[in-house]
């Protein structure tokens, strides 16, 4: 009943908005509304331990199946987990084809705080889409309520790992792997190092320490690095292009290039992919709300200048005409497409107007320095609140990519 009666409340709160054109814009779709209650309204305080309760899910305006389920949920992150609003990891009871996605248990909530637009991440799995790249996580946006209170605007997607549906395919000789750093690992995380410290865990499928199939895995990935930094590693026959998935290193250089991705010099959420009997590939993409232009720090917050070009790995690559020539090519296709992602922008800043307002109204974050913003606005409620921190976003996505488009002529 908690769940209705707050529906009550939103439809109220919208059409006492949609009387003020200066503070609101009506969407064209009201987003689906979720509501979560924990079982005698425990408070979900833990990233490893679930709590249960009743996950229910109303499509609203969109073409969605209305269901609840039981379902087990934590929290997830690592700095975004000591902001104010939290992301989640949750497991339905069942399988179920949420947003119409290929069905699974298990799914994400990006609470998207410290990015104002709550869009960047979504904006780099349309780059995912253009790609190459096997498989880039489905998304989708809904207002959330948790134990009757509400939590604002989440980003709902699937999680990045192998599954029996349509995720991360490794099959039964596979292996999902994730670059990223000793104090963020977990306590029974595989792991190995390389020559070049760099820390892989393997992520899937479960391993033993002393296993084959770690031997195995651990092996190739050296062996891959090593010939990367061979005397002899641009041979054509021979060389790194024998062990890796050239297109895919491709590909996710660009959109990592694109959006300036922090982490993604191969520190942490930098996943690759391994099929026995294949070459080593990268992706997928993830973790980009404090990308493109949303931080503060590395220079990452300017338009110009290479950054994940300089990441190991990646600046060998570089050292390989044929590899430069394979990312002007493909540069091409993604600047010929840089209008359709600000559609994509502007579609979703249009599509979200209300639930902005809405978790503006709960977190009250805008014209507020939240780490590790570069910019922070002094929005006023007379105009449209969200316009600077979107046209920022904008106008930073299609400078880079002006940039980029000069400079990787130059390569």
């Amino acid at each position: 009943m908690v769940f209705y009666r707050n529906l009550i409340f939103v439809s109220f709160f919208s059409i006492f908005l949609s009387c003020s054109d200066d503070l609101y814009v009506e969407p064209a779709l009201k987003i689906p509304l979720i509501n979560i209650e924990i079982n005698n309204f425990e408070e979900i305080n833990s990233k490893d331990d679930y709590v249960k309760g009743t996950f229910e899910f109303n499509s609203r305006d969109y073409d969605f199946e209305d269901f609840v389920q039981p379902v087990k949920i934590r929290g997830r992150g690592n700095s975004t987990w000591d902001m104010p609003k939290k992301s989640y990891q949750f497991k339905l009871e069942e399988k179920h084809n949420l947003f119409n996605f290929p069905e699974d248990k298990k799914w994400l909530m990006l609470a998207n705080y410290s990015d104002k637009t709550m869009l960047r991440n979504a904006l780099a799995f349309e780059l995912g889409y253009l790609s190459k790249l096997d498989w880039t996580p489905n998304y989708h946006f809904a207002e959330v309520f948790i134990n009757g209170v509400s939590k604002g605007l989440y980003q709902f997607t699937e999680k990045v790992e192998t599954s029996d549906s349509n995720r991360v395919q490794i099959g039964d000789e596979g292996y999902l792997l994730e670059v990223d750093q000793l104090d963020r690992i977990d306590n029974d995380d595989i792991v190995f190092r390389t020559e070049k410290k760099l820390l892989f865990v393997v992520k899937d499928p479960d391993l033993k320490w002393g296993s084959i199939e770690l031997s195995k895995v651990k092996s190739y990935v050296i062996n891959t690095e090593n010939v990367l930094y061979s005397d002899n590693f641009d041979d054509p026959v021979n060389g790194y292009s024998k062990y890796l998935d050239v297109d895919s290193f491709v590909d996710w250089y660009i959109i990592n290039e694109i959006s300036k991705n922090n982490d993604a010099i191969f520190f942490s959420s930098v996943y690759m992919n391994y099929v026995s009997g294949e070459k080593l590939k990268m992706g997928p993409i993830w973790d980009f709300d404090i990308a493109f232009g949303n931080i503060n720090y590395n220079n990452n917050e300017k338009i110009d200048g290479f950054y994940v070009r300089n990441a190991p790995w990646i600046e060998r690559l570089f050292q390989d005409k044929f590899f430069v020539e394979k990312v002007k090519s493909r540069y091409n296709y993604y600047y010929n497409n840089k209008n359709t992602i600000i559609d994509k922008a502007n579609y979703y800043s249009d599509q979200l107007a209300e639930a902005r307002f809405n978790n503006e109204n709960i977190w009250k974050i805008l014209g507020k320095y939240v780490w590790p913003n570069n910019v922070t606005f002094n929005s006023s409620w007379s105009s449209s609140p969200f316009k600077e921190e979107q046209n920022y976003l904008n106008s930073w996505i299609s400078d880079r990519m002006d940039w980029l488009n000069v400079e990787i002529k130059k390569l």
